[in-house]
Order: C-alpha cells, then sequence, then structure tokens
C-alpha cells in the first residue's frame, strides 16, 4: 500500500505529470517522470496509477491497481525526492504476473533516470 503522503490525487496533477514529465514504455506499462525543483524538491515523491477501462471490468482494473500500488511501495525510496511519477497500465497488463509488471517497472525507471540525469526541470 502507498502511504497517502506519496499518493498523487489531483487531476491537474496527473494532466501535468502527462504532459510536461519525460515518458518511457516498457512492456505494458507507460511511465511518466516530472523532476520538480526549487521549493519542492523537499518534498517526498509521488505516485499516481491510471488503469483505464480498456484493461478490463472493475475487478480486473482493481487487481492490476492492487499489483502496480505493491511494485510501487516496494519502490518509493529509489525514486528522486520531490519527483512524480505517473503510471498508465496498458490492456495487456491485466494478464501479467505481478514479477513481471516489476520488471516492466524497474526498466522504466533505469530508462527515465538515464533521461532525467542531464535535465534541468
Amino acid at each position: 500500500m502507498l502511504p497517502a503522503v506519496h499518493r498523487l490525487r489531483v487531476s491537474s496533477d496527473f494532466a501535468t505529470v502527462t504532459k510536461r514529465g519525460h515518458r518511457v514504455r516498457c512492456g505494458d506499462l507507460v511511465v511518466y517522470l516530472l523532476m520538480d525543483g526549487g521549493s519542492e524538491s523537499a518534498a517526498p515523491a509521488r505516485v499516481g496509477l491510471v488503469v483505464g477501462k480498456s484493461v478490463g471490468g472493475s475487478v480486473v482494473r482493481h487487481r492490476v491497481s492492487r499489483r502496480l500500488r505493491a511494485q510501487l511501495s516496494a519502490r518509493l525510496a529509489d525514486l528522486p525526492t520531490g519527483s512524480r511519477l505517473v503510471v498508465r497500465a496498458l490492456p495487456d497488463t491485466a494478464t501479467r504476473r505481478s514479477t513481471e509488471i516489476g520488471r516492466d517497472l524497474d526498466r522504466a525507471l533505469v530508462r527515465l533516470g538515464r533521461l532525467t540525469a542531464g535535465a534541468t526541470h
């Protein structure tokens, strides 16, 4: 479970991250990362999930969300302080195991780390 302090909740935050952040697709996940600078840099990293109806019915979407939350909570310490991350699940995520989802998430975070290493936001 993700602690409340680490959750994105406002739709405008999701929109900002998906529009201004770096985007990487790995497997059945699209991951957006926005590095915040300035006064928010001391804030904890915050994450949000997008699991749309294309993934499946309510039960399937909630199962995918639970798997993603579990994988993300294990990786919170690896996220840069003050960053915002949005993970969008693609339809085939419903048939993937948690370990496969975690592997895709790890690959995406490594690629995003390379992209943002030289970026100044």
